[in-house]
C-alpha cells in the first residue's frame, strides 16, 4: 500500500510508529516516538500489509540537489523497518525492491541513501547499488550532517534512473554529495 505520509490511514499509522519504536526506542518509553517527516521532501509512506497487519514499512523521500555542476531529481528510502517479529521472512526485502521499482517509474534522475554498513547486501538484493566513496552530506549548509561523521559506519547506496544521471554515474562516486535536506531529515 502507498500512501503520502500525511494521509496513511490511522489505524496502519499506529502499527507503523508501533514498529519504529520497536526498532528505534524513543528517549522516553513514556514518550512514543515519532517519524514525521518535512513534508517539503513530499514523503510517502509504503507499507506492506498482510490483512489488518503492517509486516514492513518505509517512507520514500524526495527533492532537488545539485551535484558537480547540475541539478537532478533525487528520492532517498528512509526508516526501513520490518516486524520484530516477521524478519527473516523476506518482507523487508520485497518492500525495498518495489520502492526501488516505485521509484524508477517516477520522474526521477536517481535515488540514494545511506545504509548501515552491515545492510549493504541486503539493499544490494533489492535492486541498489553501493556507491564506493560517496559521502552523503545531510542538514544544511550552515548546519552540515555527512554520513561520514565520527561514529556513523554508513555507506550509500544508489541506481541512476535517468539516461543524463547514468552518463553522470561517475561524478558521484568518491564525492561528496550536497543533499541538504534539512533540520529534520537530517539524512535519509
Amino acid at each position: 500500500m502507498t500512501f503520502p505520509e500525511a494521509d496513511v490511514p490511522p489505524a496502519l499509522r499506529t502499527q507503523v510508529a508501533e514498529l519504529q519504536d520497536e526498532a528505534w526506542p524513543p528517549e522516553s518509553p513514556s514518550v512514543p516516538g515519532t517519524f514525521a517527516h518535512d513534508p517539503a521532501l513530499r514523503p510517502v509512506s509504503m507499507l506492506l500489509v498482510d490483512g489488518p497487519t503492517v509486516l514492513a514499512a518505509l517512507d520514500v523521500l524526495t527533492k532537488e540537489l545539485d551535484h558537480d555542476g547540475a541539478r537532478y531529481r533525487a528520492a532517498g528510502l528512509s526508516t526501513v523497518v520490518t516486524r520484530g517479529s516477521a524478519r527473516g521472512q523476506g518482507h523487508g526485502r520485497r518492500l525495498v525492491t518495489a520502492a526501488h521499482a516505485a521509484m524508477a517509474g517516477m520522474d526521477l534522475d536517481l535515488g540514494l541513501f545511506t545504509c548501515d554498513r552491515p545492510l549493504r547486501a541486503f539493499y544490494e538484493s533489492a535492486g541498489w547499488h553501493h556507491l564506493p566513496g560517496a559521502v552523503l552530506v545531510g542538514g544544511t549548509p550552515a548546519d552540515p550532517f555527512p554520513s561520514d561523521r565520527p561514529g556513523f559506519d554508513k555507506v550509500t547506496m544508489a541506481d541512476f534512473f535517468s539516461p543524463r544521471a547514468r552518463r553522470h554515474r561517475s561524478a558521484f562516486r568518491h564525492s561528496r554529495i550536497a543533499l541538504y535536506p534539512g533540520e529534520i531529515d537530517k539524512l535519509w
